[in-house]
């Protein structure tokens, strides 16, 4: 950890993130076509001092000007349509480069699978692959751009000023510095300031998912009121925090335009001098001071974009500190799918905080029901988190003599929780989800095994399975897990406390779906609190409290 700390300090104080060209590869073609069109802005700029300085000398000296106002609409024309393709290209960037990078978030996600996710802010991760991500328009709208074109021009125009007039080229690269070393304090003071206010924006949005997820717990008990003074609070530091930030934003800006027009003022005073002593002619004095505003500004634009895109770089600052993980992880490779075999659990064991729970050993063989029992808090939910990667286990668990680490859970285990997990949508699409083809025979099939038959596979629910008694929840739940294993991707059965919100009768009928699906070939490892499951268990595990150790 300290040493992913110490790359973040690192790729902070750069001005681009390396990373952004290791995970997105649309950003490399970005960057050089935003270069080819930084050079062309800056032939123009020089080319717009010239034939306007032209068109004065030669209008006071009443030369003919028709050419030189030709040309100098050209490079106006011309300007202007650098400047569209500029925003067209960082716009069609910055959406493939979003894109690209929620993608591979949701896949590092996967990849580090529940175990990790369980000890992160989920509400965090969501508001970083929403409006973190979709703040990167400004980033590779305004930032990127203008820094592009300040390492392009900057250097190109003070070299043109220096060709034209070395006395006013000199007062520009003494005066020059100044600029980013102004930046780089504030850019600092900036950075932290921004990174202050999206965590706190993270922590905004988990208080107010965890208070929407319980709020009827909290209106029983009459709490629902210091939750909202709790949401207020939050919201009063997160509008301080933007505030902060908005301030400093301003504060810099002001800093940066009062420097660079000291610094053009200079040049204009030593230029104003020397045309009046006549060691400068008109024609060099006005290019180079036409120059001279156009020489700072591009460093300007940098810090005013800077504070545009801060919300942009933070959220990237996290994806990509995601990514890292994944990367790091040294994850083994998965193995193709385990179709059949034995389940051999060999001293397995789950550390839960400060708590090591009690070993677990067995052998559940196809056609066979495993009953884990114990009492609350031994281990029994963990053991089966463990199995689909939710929870670090010591031991070894392998199916079919593979180890199941290297498996997607996806491809063996049909898993059914306490709680339901369903989301919006039809009974059907909860019973099929993560299938493409669902199979509507087994559908039915899956709800009459669960005992729901009497639910309408058509039926629509609402967010969390909303419209549905806690008993049918859990027997659409149940119904899922049911319908893997019919669709022959999952020949292990895991359920945890499938009848908890059943009736007897309901209960009844359940175990005996069961014991037929076992009968059927499945692997059924079952947690349940209720003595009557001991009535189709072939073998019963008990975890016996006496063996957790801290």
């Amino acid at each position: 950890m300290a040493s992913s700390g110490g790359a973040a300090a690192r790729t902070r104080s750069r001005p681009v993130d390396p990373r952004l060209l290791r995970y997105a590869r649309a950003s490399r073609g970005f960057f050089a076509a935003i270069g080819v069109v930084a050079a062309l802005q800056t032939v123009m700029i020089v080319a717009f001092a010239w034939l306007l300085t032209r068109a004065i000398v030669d209008a006071l000296a009443g030369r003919d000007l028709a050419g030189t106002l030709v040309a100098l609409a050209g490079v106006v024309v011309l300007r202007a349509a650098l400047l569209w393709a500029r925003e067209t290209i960082a716009a069609r960037a910055a959406a493939r480069v979003e894109t690209e990078l929620r993608e591979q978030l949701v896949a590092a996600v996967g990849r580090l699978g529940p175990g990790w996710l369980a000890g992160r802010n989920s509400a965090h991760l969501a508001v970083t692959a929403g409006r973190g991500l979709e703040a990167l328009d400004a980033y590779f709208g305004r930032y990127l751009p203008q820094l592009v074109q300040t390492v392009v021009a900057t250097p190109v125009l003070v070299l043109v000023m220096w060709w034209a007039d070395w006395i006013s080229g000199l007062t520009v690269l003494l005066t020059i510095p100044l600029i980013p070393l102004f930046m780089v304090l504030i850019g600092l003071a900036t950075r932290a300031v921004q990174q202050r206010q999206w965590e706190t924006l993270g922590r905004l949005a988990a208080r107010f998912a965890d208070t929407v997820r319980g709020l009827s717990t909290l209106k029983v008990f009459g709490r629902q009121h210091r939750a909202v003074e709790s949401i207020r609070r939050l919201t009063g530091t997160y509008r301080r925090e933007t505030m902060r930030v908005l301030r400093v934003s301003f504060l810099s800006g002001f800093a940066l335009e009062f420097l660079a027009s000291i610094s053009v003022a200079i040049i204009a005073v030593t230029i104003g001098f020397r045309l009046i002593d006549g060691s400068l002619t008109l024609l060099v004095g006005l290019f180079v001071l036409l120059l001279a505003p156009e020489a700072y500004l591009p460093l300007r634009q940098v810090g005013v974009q800077f504070h545009a895109a801060a919300e942009g770089v933070a959220a990237t600052d996290d994806v990509f500190a995601v990514l890292d993980a994944a990367r790091a992880a040294d994850e083994p490779t998965a193995v193709a799918a385990v179709t059949s075999g034995v389940l051999v659990l060999d001293g397995l064991r789950v550390r839960r905080g400060d708590r090591l729970l009690p070993p677990v050993s067995l052998t559940a063989t196809p056609g066979t029901v495993t009953l884990l029992e114990g009492p609350s808090g031994v281990g029994k939910t963990s053991i089966l988190a463990a199995l689909r990667g939710a929870a670090v286990g010591e031991g070894t668990a392998t199916f079919g003599g593979t180890d199941v680490a290297r498996l997607a859970p996806s491809t063996w285990l049909a898993w059914a929780g306490q709680a339901p997990g369903l989301v919006a949508g039809t009974v059907a699409e909860n019973v099929t989800l993560g299938d493409d083809a669902p199979d509507d025979a087994l559908v039915q099939r899956a709800l009459v095994l669960a005992g729901a038959s009497a639910l309408a596979p058509q039926r629509e629910l609402g967010v969390q399975g909303a419209g549905l008694s806690g008993g049918q929840a859990q027997r659409v739940a149940v119904a899922r897990a049911f319908y893997r294993h019919l669709r022959g991707r999952g020949p292990v059965l895991a359920l945890d406390e499938p009848s908890a919100a059943l009736d007897a009768a309901t209960e009844a009928e359940l175990w005996a779906s069961l014991q037929a699906v076992a009968r059927g070939g499945a692997t059924v490892l079952l947690v349940s609190h209720r003595a009557s499951a001991r009535t189709i268990a072939d073998q019963v595990v008990r975890l016996d409290a006496a063996e957790v150790t801290a």
